[in-house]
């Protein structure tokens, strides 16, 4: 299988996770590759940290392909810097990645006026490659809803209509500035923001969206439940909208799954750390697509079959594990996620 959103830490957070130590748990789930997100310390926007991870990279034994996300930022002279590294190294290096919205790392571009530079940039610059995008429309948050206390209160901070408007900005400013390429909606999380990529897919353009297990499989309910251990970027939602994501995701709507697998220290998850380990939610999800009667050329496809064709990874084999061995590993990752930790991985 393969996940081509991950967030693999190391270098500055160590403590969240090693890339050694990330690469070997997704192997352990029948993870073949992975595309890791450029939101590191330092991060992944310059050649030297680029080329310093890839090294690295390629120097473990892990079994697992390693791909990454160059991040833009506001800066044009950086923008043409990693155009140059995709057009040089893909699908070592399959794309660029704009956080139309702060997530951990603090990259967002949040005004509408950067994010329509980054498009006419890479329009002038002729880049036709994919643009993954964390959509989240800042001015639409409510910030003043955060209750420390009751971390299910990250839904309301975050909330739909904000994923929806980012997903209709970037659709139309791209389009605006004349950008060919391919976008690609990340961790989708929302009916509204699925029709929207419909509609412009419809009407020609090259465009993909992705769910996650954590979407797939909870809601708000679980995360007035679970509190900070179920706390991402964008929030769970309500249960009318997982049933309705999962139920697209069973008729072929969603393009492929992504764990969007974020580690955090059992401390940074106490402050209110924004994300979960998302690679045994990847085996639960799996398992609960087979139960609710997928069409297995359908989950193939899911599971790393398009990711294969739209980033040229012909090497890459793409395998379901059996449905004895899913029921297993599942058994456990069922009482734990989304509890998991990087801490807890190492306890075995």
């Amino acid at each position: 299988m393969i996940d081509p959103h991950v967030h693999l830490r190391d270098w500055a957070q160590q403590e969240k996770e090693t890339l050694a130590h990330g690469l070997a748990v997704a192997r352990s789930c029948h993870i073949t590759a992975v595309f890791d997100m450029p939101n590191t310390t330092p991060a992944l926007t310059r050649r030297e940290s680029i080329m310093r991870r890839l090294s690295e990279a390629a120097a473990l034994d892990t079994g697992v392909g390693y791909h990454l996300w160059a991040g833009v930022t506001a800066d044009r002279e950086q923008v043409l810097e990693v155009v140059q590294l995709v057009q040089e190294l893909f699908p070592a290096v399959v794309g660029l990645k704009l956080f139309a919205g702060h997530s951990t790392g603090n990259m967002g571009l949040t005004e509408e006026s950067e994010q329509r530079l980054v498009y006419r940039w890479l329009a002038a610059a002729g880049y036709e490659g994919v643009v993954a995008l964390h959509c989240e429309k800042e001015r639409l948050l409510h910030a003043e809803y955060n209750d420390l206390l009751d971390l299910s209160s990250h839904s309301k901070v975050r909330p739909p209509e904000a994923e929806i408007a980012s997903v209709a900005d970037q659709i139309r400013l791209s389009q605006e500035e004349r950008f060919s390429g391919h976008l690609h909606i990340c961790h989708l999380s929302t009916m509204g923001a699925l029709k929207l990529v419909e509609a412009a897919r419809g009407e020609g353009r090259r465009i993909s969206c992705a769910v996650t297990p954590h979407h797939l499989l909870l809601s708000e309910e679980d995360a007035k439940e679970r509190s900070r251990w179920a706390k991402m970027n964008p929030p769970l939602r309500s249960q009318a909208e997982r049933q309705a994501l999962f139920a697209a995701t069973l008729a072929g709507r969603v393009d492929w799954i992504e764990t969007d697998h974020a580690p955090h220290t059992l401390a940074d998850k106490e402050g209110g750390a924004a994300g979960i380990p998302g690679f045994s939610g990847l085996l639960l999800v799996v398992k609960a697509l087979i139960d609710a009667g997928i069409d297995r050329t359908l989950l193939s496809q899911l599971m790393g079959k398009r990711v294969q064709r739209l980033f040229s990874l012909e090497g890459v084999e793409v395998t379901i594990p059996p449905y004895e061995e899913l029921q297993s590993l599942s058994d456990r990752a069922s009482r734990e996620y989304p509890f998991d930790s990087y801490e807890r991985y190492r306890r075995g």
